[in-house]
């Protein structure tokens, strides 16, 4: 791998540095960053870093040291967390705080939803919500049982060898991907693109650059299934928005949404499924209660998200206007970062929040974000993962880890955690 060169905070820092910058931004001014900018980004095996809870435990709202005339606050407490996402009016998501102006007028946002504010995002997400609605996304629902009993297929096909069998390659990764391409209605033989632009778009092991340049190969991939759909609108979802909206609806707007889509629906599930499966094989009592039906899948479900909270750091946010939170002023301009998983292990939920315990009643964990901004795929996502563990422990109910935890390899920064291979033996 690759040395690493910078970290989410050090990119960001970067992106609002460009602003002031005349003559544009240099990669190679910050080169280094002290190492708590990149604490919210590291994990020892499935659980934060102590440091983070420390942080917390602290001051939930704290600054982070980067060498910038603004301030970069990490925001790592649930009630701040939600204080800051659900502040549409006073903190910015606009992707043009990150390139600055030539972004603007190139007319393409990188980010779909998740960069844009008030009322561009209004409108954006109106064209997508009737697309995901329980009413909409029921008519997924054979298809993903389908889609899963194929892939549990073909990890029996691959054990019958006797060689463990990996459940990120066959399991996590081709289910979110089949699924997404039956929502977007784009051809199943172009999933191979699909799992390898969104791992590298939230890999910042290999620096901001690599994470851009996948960016725009998928947008530049979803402008080409736009225009076809412009001639041919399909059964899909970019097919329904180009028959509902027509031209109201620019190639841009739909390949930023299309992309969106990807970026929120593939690698977060994917990640989830892989990681959620280590969780339930941790204990023999877990794993086999997901047999039970509907009831215990749900509750499972919801702790493996709360727990996991895959989705390390939430888009940054740029202060409007001054603000004050959790008893912190922030002034006009400074960089918030948003801790989920520091936020969903605040002890403020309840007792104990670093264990998994499926049993725990807590307020709504914030995996999907919150506020406008929260995830508009959430319940796709639900099904998805309520449909596989169920499937998974029943099919192999003897399944278990082919080598020891600690040889797992784990992302090293990744906004979207997750575990590089998962090797398992089906039959004990």
């Amino acid at each position: 791998m690759t040395k690493i060169r910078s970290g989410v905070t050090a990119w960001l820092a970067r992106r609002y540095l460009a602003r002031t910058q005349k003559k544009g931004f240099d990669l190679s001014r910050m080169p280094f960053l002290p190492e708590s900018t990149l604490m919210p980004l590291r994990r020892h095996g499935l659980d934060p870093v102590a440091d983070l809870s420390e942080v917390r435990q602290k001051s939930p709202v704290s600054i982070l040291p980067v060498p910038l005339a603004s301030n970069v606050w990490l925001v790592t407490g649930y009630d701040e967390v939600k204080e800051v996402l659900g502040k549409a009016k006073a903190f910015s998501s606009d992707y043009t705080n990150l390139v600055g102006n030539a972004g603007a007028d190139a007319g393409k946002n990188p980010g779909g939803l998740g960069f844009a504010d008030p009322p561009d995002h209004t409108r954006l997400r109106r064209l997508l919500t009737p697309e995901f609605t329980m009413r909409r996304l029921n008519r997924l629902t054979p298809r993903i049982h389908e889609i899963v009993e194929d892939r549990l297929a073909e990890m029996e096909r691959l054990g019958r060898s006797g060689e463990p069998v990996d459940i990120v390659h066959t399991f996590a990764l081709p289910i979110p991907s089949l699924v997404i391409c039956e929502l977007l209605g784009v051809p199943y033989e172009d999933r191979a693109d699909f799992e390898r632009l969104s791992a590298a778009r939230f890999d910042l092991f290999g620096g901001a650059n690599a994470s851009f340049g996948a960016i725009s190969e998928s947008l530049a991939y979803f402008q080409e299934i736009v225009k076809k759909e412009r001639k041919n609108p399909g059964d899909g979802l970019l097919g329904q928005i180009v028959r509902d909206h027509g031209d109201t609806v620019t190639d841009d707007e739909l390949a930023g949404l299309a992309d969106g889509v990807l970026t929120g629906g593939f690698e977060t599930t994917a990640s989830m499924l892989a990681l959620g499966a280590l969780v339930l094989l941790r204990d023999p009592d877990h794993f086999a209660a997901l047999k039970d039906g509907d009831d215990a899948a749900d509750r499972y479900v919801e702790e493996l998200l709360r727990y996991l909270t895959v989705v390390q750091v939430a888009f940054p946010r740029f202060a409007r206007e001054e603000v004050e939170i959790g008893g912190v002023r922030m002034a006009q301009g400074d960089v918030v970062l948003c801790s989920l998983s520091g936020a969903d292990r605040d002890g403020k939920l309840g007792p104990d929040m670093e264990r998994f315990d499926p049993d725990r009643k807590v307020p709504s964990h914030l995996a999907f974000g919150y506020g406008i901004h929260r995830c508009v795929g959430a319940e796709l996502a639900r099904m998805e993962l309520r449909a596989a563990y169920p499937a998974l422990v029943r099919r192999f109910p003897n399944m278990r880890l082919a080598v020891p935890e600690q040889e797992l390899a784990f992302r090293k920064l990744s906004i979207v955690y997750g575990v590089e291979s998962l090797p398992v033996r089906l039959h004990g």
